[in-house]
């Protein structure tokens, strides 16, 4: 895997409508992805709200973030038909926790099993 991904030059502002929109579309909240993203990172609402504004790229959002949940490592499970257990790449591997959870909010998962209470 090579450490140049496009993604992670890509601002994390540009695909996060892209999280919304999913989980909306299944009947799920905004305030939730952001519960989602916030539980992740460790980021507060604010700070959250800060690099969506500031157009942070997902590199800088990932390396930045105050407290990347140490549950984090219980999201297991295939995304675009990668096992994310089997990811070397860390920053790719943070990327795909969020992917992953995004997709369960979709599906209807209640948001304890989401966040790994």
């Amino acid at each position: 895997m090579k450490n140049n991904n496009r993604i992670y030059k890509t601002s994390f502002a540009s695909v996060y409508p892209y999280y919304v929109a999913k989980a909306e579309k299944k009947g799920r909240t905004k305030e939730e992805v952001d519960e989602i993203i916030r539980w992740l990172t460790g980021y507060s609402q604010e700070e959250l709200e800060a690099h969506l504004n500031n157009q942070t790229d997902f590199e800088t959002f990932f390396n930045q973030a105050p407290q990347l949940n140490p549950a984090r490592t219980l999201i297991k499970g295939v995304i675009c038909g990668v096992r994310i257990e089997e990811i070397e790449e860390p920053l790719m591997r943070e990327i795909r926790y969020l992917d992953k959870l995004i997709d369960e909010l979709a599906k209807g998962k209640a948001m304890e099993k989401i966040l790994r209470k």
